[in-house]
């Protein structure tokens, strides 16, 4: 089969198709012909060399999600799952053209959503659902989303517009800030711009940070007395470096990293509930670009240049 494999850490070069042999599914698994391949930017920050914090090492196969059809199934494994379509989240190794899959992280894809959509849901459908059921956001509530434009704010965005907050979205650029009113934000503001939390419009009930850095902690800055903050993401090159005792002063409840790893059940869970909003029509995945197999050195150029709003898919 086709895939990408990484032999040493370094830049988007570094990502080169190879030839490996076929996966066997062993008991408890099944092989998934992948139709789509999610991609999300910590992978270019492991590729980078964050790898060894992740405790991942070359030579490796990036990718954490793929959807796709079952065409094996392993010892142990209902016969009826091969020709199914499923999605994979939580899965290692989904930069390739088949990709084994413990029978535990398959999740059905609902008729009428294609391949693409449920690909682009793997990963960060599940992480927005468990941030927004976590923190409970409520009809009438001011919402800050950093990064508001990515793969993951932009379902953030979905998901807190219906819940009835006010939401206001902060990108860089006119395309992302456009996107961002599209979605249904009732504000979007260029945090590129000096001043830019001004233009936030006052304190924040919910902090969804996931930028981190100093652009988590101007935002943090924001949030009033008694609210709630999900610290999320780390594309500025770090985490929000937040003070618990300052936090627990004000009365501010903190959720990091930590707060979204899941569980396999709670992760197929939340899968399932996403690709069930966006089969309804309540959720739409926003895919930017779709990049063959081949070209993931492409894609991960892309996605460092903050040229992709919403998400970039590779295409076996």
């Amino acid at each position: 089969m086709r895939a990408v494999r990484v032999d040493g850490y370094g830049g988007p070069e570094v990502l080169v198709p190879v030839e490996l042999p076929d996966p066997v599914p062993g008991a408890g698994e099944v092989v998934v012909r992948a139709e789509a391949v999610d991609t999300i930017f910590v992978e270019t920050q492991i590729r980078g060399g964050w790898g060894e914090s992740f405790g991942i090492h070359p030579p490796y196969v990036p990718g954490g999600a793929a959807a796709g059809t079952v065409v094996a199934v392993g010892e142990g494994v209902d016969p009826h799952w091969r020709g199914r379509r499923v999605v994979a989240p939580g899965t290692k190794g989904t930069y390739a053209e088949l990709v084994r899959v413990p029978v535990e992280l398959l999740v059905p894809v609902p008729d009428g959503l294609e391949s693409a959509e449920a690909a682009a849901l793997a990963h960060d459908g599940v992480t927005a659902s468990g941030i927004v059921e976590g923190l409970g956001i409520g009809a009438g509530e001011r919402v800050l989303i950093l990064g508001a434009a990515g793969g993951m704010g932009t379902l953030l965005v979905q998901f807190a517009v219906a819940a009835g907050a006010y939401v206001v979205g902060a990108v860089r650029g006119e395309r992302k800030l456009a996107l961002v009113r599209e979605l249904g934000a009732d504000r979007a503001v260029d945090y590129t711009e000096p001043g830019w939390t001004a233009a936030v419009g006052g304190p924040v009930d919910v902090l969804l940070d996931g930028v981190g850095g100093e652009l988590g902690l101007a935002g943090f800055g924001l949030v009033r007395d008694g609210g709630r903050v999900s610290a999320h993401g780390a594309p500025s090159g770090g985490f929000t470096a937040l003070d618990p005792a300052q936090a627990q002063r004000r009365g501010i409840a903190l959720r990091g990293i930590a707060e979204v790893q899941f569980p396999p059940a709670e992760v197929t869970r939340l899968a399932g509930f996403a690709l069930a909003e966006a089969a309804a029509g309540r959720l739409r995945p926003v895919i930017a670009r779709r990049f063959p197999l081949a070209e993931a050195a492409e894609a991960h150029r892309a996605i460092e240049a903050r040229a992709v709003p919403g998400k970039a898919l590779l295409i076996p």
